[in-house]
């Protein structure tokens, strides 16, 4: 046994020694003291001193246990996940909704379950990972098309066969760029399309109080289902699948990362519910986090070969190309200070690696512009 042990370890470090010398090896780290330019917390939500003092005032006063028991369909479906649930589909002029574990738990869940064999699944080539993996767990006919490209979306409806469904981000999570909605709309109507639109990185910054980018072109009666995470500009954890109320229930009866896993616990619930309070005030405003956006666009300026994507999202991404250079790129700008990440292929494509900034309320435009001039001085070097 402990021969069969040796092998399947030296497999994997034969694996991981390959993975090293190309440059593609990943691994943890933690930079508490840096200035945040990576996380997802666009509204700062998550380091919101008022948000957290109404979590513990609201665990404080009830009698919820400190963990769900199971999952919601035996033993963890509480009146507090479904009063939540109702509240954010109201929220977001959705008929229904069910919270999930995790954004990619909401994406395998519903893109594994909601087509059959004979259905068709037509994605944006730079969808996320979570989305691709449900694809591959179901047993529908799949395409991708080019990016934002209306005509390649056209081409791939037109070979689509069964019930159709078309899958985007609004903001794209590597790029930042946003979908265009209303022209994928337009498509999906026009072939009886079913459009799926995940709103992980519009949630919370575009749209009248954060309700997204479907929100904002008043697109809610004409998308299938829509997902909304919780891990990024609400600050805490958790998603939300919102479409009509026969979506809910199919999605109770056959997708299986919510039927086969623990439910989230009480106190997670009641952070995403103070987090939705917060996007619901009538005093809340974004504007301040898009001006920072726009004042990074203005202040960077980049040398020949280099640039940065088109993006009016918190996320501003600058491809360098290549690897290795992007990661010493990240490492100088990590040992002054500044917590910015390389995104290296294959997780982007090859030739756009890339640094990924991440603007939130937190930062100032001090900050902001310390790192344009710390970049400009790196990468002019």
């Amino acid at each position: 046994m402990d021969t069969v042990f040796k092998t399947a370890t030296g497999k994997l470090q034969e694996v991981l020694d390959k993975r090293k010398e190309e440059v593609l090896y990943r691994s943890l780290q933690i930079n508490e003291d840096l200035i945040d330019f990576c996380s997802n917390d666009y509204l700062s939500f998550a380091r919101s001193g008022k948000i957290r003092e109404a979590v513990e005032q609201s665990l404080h006063r009830s009698s919820y246990l400190s963990g769900s028991t199971g999952s919601r369909s035996i033993s963890g479906n509480t009146f507090l996940a479904e009063s939540i649930e109702k509240k954010i589909a109201a929220f977001h002029h959705a008929e229904a909704g069910l919270i999930f574990n995790s954004g990619y738990d909401a994406n395998v869940g519903l893109f594994s379950c909601i087509a059959t064999k004979g259905d068709t699944i037509i994605c944006d080539e730079l969808i996320h990972a979570s989305i691709i993996d449900g694809c591959r767990l179901s047993h529908a006919s799949r395409y991708r098309f080019l990016h934002n490209d209306l005509k390649d979306l056209e081409k791939k409806l037109c070979q689509a066969s069964g019930t159709i469904f078309v899958a985007v981000e609004s903001i794209y999570s590597m790029d930042g760029d946003a979908a265009d909605l209303e022209g994928i709309a337009d498509l999906c109507d026009k072939y009886n399309a079913n459009l799926i639109v995940d709103e992980a990185h519009s949630t919370g910054v575009f749209g009248t109080n954060g309700r997204g980018l479907v929100n904002e072109f008043g697109l809610e009666k004409r998308v299938f289902a829509r997902v909304h995470t919780f891990g990024k500009a609400l600050g805490c954890h958790g998603a939300i699948i919102l479409g009509s109320e026969t979506l809910r229930n199919y999605l109770i009866n056959f997708a299986r990362s919510f039927i086969f896993t623990t439910a989230l616990p009480a106190a997670s619930l009641i952070n995403i519910q103070h987090a939705y309070e917060a996007l619901a005030e009538k005093d809340f405003v974004n504007s301040r986090l898009h001006d920072l956006i726009c004042r990074f666009k203005k202040t960077i300026r980049l040398p020949e070969g280099i640039y940065l994507i088109e993006s009016n999202s918190p996320i501003q991404s600058i491809v360098i190309k290549g690897n290795e250079k992007t990661r010493a790129v990240s490492r100088e700008l990590q040992q002054k200070g500044f917590d910015v990440r390389a995104i290296l292929s294959p997780s982007v494509p090859a030739g756009k690696e890339r640094l990924r900034i991440s603007l939130h309320l937190h930062n100032t435009e001090k900050e902001i512009d310390a790192l344009a001039e710390a970049l400009v001085s790196i990468l002019n070097a």
